[in-house]
This record gives C-alpha cells, structure tokens and sequence, in this order.
C-alpha cells in the first residue's frame, strides 16, 4: 500500500534526521518508498523559486505532485519540508489519498541552539529574507496525524512512534516489537555523496 508521509516543522527541527530514519526501516522491511529531501528537491526542481510565500507555495505543490505519480505506481512518498502555510498543506490533503502528516514539533529557541550554519543569525540580522520562524511565519498543524517532540525525544523514540501509527492503521504491516534503529546508513550515505559530486545535492 503506497502512502505520503511529510514531515513538516521549522528548520532545525529534526526533519531531514527523523525522515531518513523512518525511510531506512521501510527500506529494511523490503518496502518500496522514496524519500524527498526539501532541499535535494529544490535543488533539482525548484532552484528558480525564491522563499515568499508564492514560491513556497509552489515548491510544496511540486513536492506533492511528485508523491502523488509515485504513489500512483505503489511507492511510498517520504517528505522532509518545512511546507510553512497551512492551505498548502490543505492541498496535499485533496491531492493525495492516503496522506500522513508528521508535526516535527520543537521550540524555536532549541531550532536556533542546534543551527550549526548560523542561518538564524543572519535571520535576526536581517542577512537572510523571508525566513521562516523569524521574518515569515509558520502556521503550525493543528490536524497532524503524528506529533513529535524533538526537543524532548531521541530518533529512535520519535520513528517507532511513526512506524507504531503505519502498523496500527494498516499502512505497513506489524513488526512486532520496535527494535533500536541501526545506523547502517551506508547506500543511502554513498547515494547522497554520488549526487553531491554530480552537483544534484549539496555536500554534507
């Protein structure tokens, strides 16, 4: 059964991390799914937007019409971006029929602590327009199916609780217990890297 899960909060939030974690146990289990990353997508499909609210808008539209042909053909849809309006949220709802949506929920004091590359200092210093959280808003979820705290919670507790919804509603079958999730990242790592030397991503 294909499905879209999107992952959606503030950068820095955990997104990109808890994503990849979710789309790695779906990948052991011998499930087909794909995960797109925001900035890997606006990378390759979105590189002429800007970040008003329009050019978000139409990012996120891509992102979700991109889920909906790979959900159309059986693969599931795992998405990482911060998608900061509501009513486009609200579309990938009517566009897609089985649409998960995860609230990457952390405060923004802890975003700003975890920011290794300095974005929302330049924010706050007017280096960096329409950025989310500081200088444009983010209209947090209210419907969210999944909601997790990542100021307060590790990887692992915040993916078995994604995957203990997939199983409880009939998205992916049981597993049985939740067991720690293995940090055997390496063809996803090595994908990564060949698309960074490709100039399809940005190296990590």
């Amino acid at each position: 059964m294909s499905f879209t899960l999107w992952f959606t909060g503030l950068s820095g939030a955990g997104k990109t991390t808890l994503s990849r974690a979710v789309f790695l146990d779906l990948r052991r289990r011998g499930l087909a799914a794909e995960l797109l990353d925001g900035d890997i997508i606006r990378t390759n499909f979105s590189s002429e937007l800007g970040f008003s609210r329009h050019d978000r808008d139409v990012n996120v539209r891509r992102i979700g019409f991109v889920s909906h042909l790979l959900n159309r053909h059986g693969v599931i849809s795992i998405v990482a971006a911060i998608a900061p309006y509501a009513e486009a949220r609200k579309q990938n709802r009517t566009l897609l029929e089985k649409y998960v949506e995860v609230f990457v929920d952390c405060p923004l004091e802890v975003t700003e602590r975890r920011d290794v590359k300095g974005l929302y200092a330049r924010a706050r210093a007017g280096q960096i327009s329409n950025f989310t959280g500081i200088s444009d808003p983010y209209e947090a979820p209210v419907d969210a199916e999944i909601v997790c705290h990542t100021d307060r919670e590790d990887v692992t507790t915040s993916a078995c609780s994604i995957l203990a919804y997939l199983e409880d509603n009939g998205l992916i079958a049981a597993q049985g217990h939740c067991r720690e999730l293995e940090a055997c990242e390496q063809d996803d790592l090595q994908w990564r890297s060949m698309l960074a030397r490709l100039g399809y991503a940005r190296a990590e």
